[in-house]
């Protein structure tokens, strides 16, 4: 049996709605695979209505065994994602299951099998199919999906906590902070010439044209550069802030400081040593990088560039994330910036993640009247879970990154 009987509109969600082709004993193996897995986890996984195997933790029913493991013997875990994503298995602690996985993901498969995997990875589509993603919605309706989880700054990147356990009301402090804590570390003030790389929300670039800072903001998406300009409008900063609808490597002129937040993870890793030597010709000399980023340990980009994951598929199809130390090394090589101090905060990102997911799942009446139906809801839901997943087991981390370039000799 190939297709899914379940309500997932085949058109929209192929991979989702229909069974991917694989042999019965691949199949069979897969269930081993698991059982030997699980068996050796802090997880407890149930079967239909057997009875759970693990060594207990979070509990993880699986309602369509056959279904689950067809999918983890075919494509791996992306096939653990599309399988949530099919209603085909549910968690009450969905975050505490991901974070087991993402803890022990490096002994989960066997090494055979995992070099066999890693010459064969599952292929991106060769034409992606960006009608699903959000950043490529209408602009209105992209608005209002991220304003249904989204606090009134509307940052979609890690906030700095002052501590634990956050809150939802503290969301918006905690945006502020990490943006000027970002901005202090540029020495940005009254009178500094600042490029901005990617325009976020605007919140950003308001904040520096309200230290005195003289802004320009560059991004490629139109709906984004819309969205900027009226909160910039709203804020009556226009004399202050340009919005340019630009590729950052088209960018001409010299800055005091450039900042960025969370854009090098869409440059990919071919770019990586272009997007830092564009950074170093835009900087005047004494000037300042701040860059705002996740990060991975530096062992698992590497064996990431061959696989095509989940997240990549359905949210994001961007490259591997970079390390500390690959961003160290391409800026020694390639440019005359040099690192000088660097903020890690991996937890509040998880933090961030689980404030947005809450609410996410309290607006899930509001999401679906704007038109996202219920294969929507769980992909969201699980790409939230399965983010805050990874930086909980430490795989994911999120730094402030400080570059300075030397004055000029007189």
């Amino acid at each position: 049996m190939s297709e899914r009987t379940a309500s997932v509109d085949a058109r929209r969600w192929p991979d989702v709605a229909t069974l991917p082709r694989a042999p019965r004993m691949r199949t069979a193996a897969a269930e081993r695979l698991v059982r030997r897995a699980v068996g050796r986890l802090p997880l407890r996984v149930r079967l239909a209505g057997g009875a759970p195997i693990g060594r207990g933790g979070p509990l993880m029913v699986v309602h369509d065994p056959h279904a689950f493991l067809r999918r983890i013997g075919s494509v791996g875990l992306v096939g653990l994602g599309e399988s949530y994503m099919a209603g085909e298995w549910e968690a009450h602690d969905l975050v505490g299951v991901l974070t087991v996985f993402a803890e022990h993901a490096a002994t989960l498969v066997p090494g055979p099998r995992r070099r066999q995997r890693g010459a064969r990875p599952p292929r991106q589509p060769a034409e992606h199919r960006t009608g699903d993603l959000p950043y490529d919605m209408p602009n209105e309706l992209l608005t209002e999906l991220f304003a249904l989880f989204l606090d009134e700054t509307f940052s979609y990147s890690s906030a700095l906590f002052r501590g634990f356990p956050a809150e939802q009301h503290l969301l918006p402090a905690a945006q502020h902070r990490k943006i000027d804590r970002l901005l202090d570390l540029a020495g940005v003030g009254a009178g500094t010439q600042l490029l901005e790389i990617g325009a976020g929300s605007g919140e950003l670039a308001i904040r520096a044209a309200r230290r005195g800072a003289r802004v320009l903001t560059v991004t490629l998406s139109r709906q984004q550069q819309e969205l900027v300009r009226r909160r910039v409008r709203e804020a009556g900063l226009e004399h202050r802030v340009t919005v340019l609808l630009r590729d950052y490597r088209m960018v001409l002129g010299r800055y005091d400081a450039i900042v960025s937040v969370e854009m090098i993870e869409a440059v990919g890793q071919e770019h990586w040593p272009q997007y830092f030597m564009t950074l170093d010709r835009l900087l005047a000399p004494g000037g300042r990088v701040a860059l705002q980023t996740i990060t991975m340990p530096h062992e698992r980009p590497a064996a990431s560039r061959s696989t095509y994951a989940w997240t990549q598929k359905y949210i994001f199809p961007g490259g591997p994330l970079p390390s500390t130390e690959a961003i160290g090394q391409i800026v020694t090589r390639c440019t005359g910036l040099r690192p000088a101090e660097r903020i890690r905060f991996g937890p509040h990102y998880a933090e961030t993640l689980r404030l947005w997911r809450e609410r996410f799942t309290q607006r899930a009446a509001d999401v679906e009247a704007l038109g996202f139906d219920e294969t929507f809801r769980r992909m969201w839901t699980f790409y939230l879970a399965n983010s805050e997943a990874g930086f909980r087991a430490g795989c994911l981390d999120v730094q402030q990154v400080l570059l300075t370039k030397e004055e000029m000799a007189s």
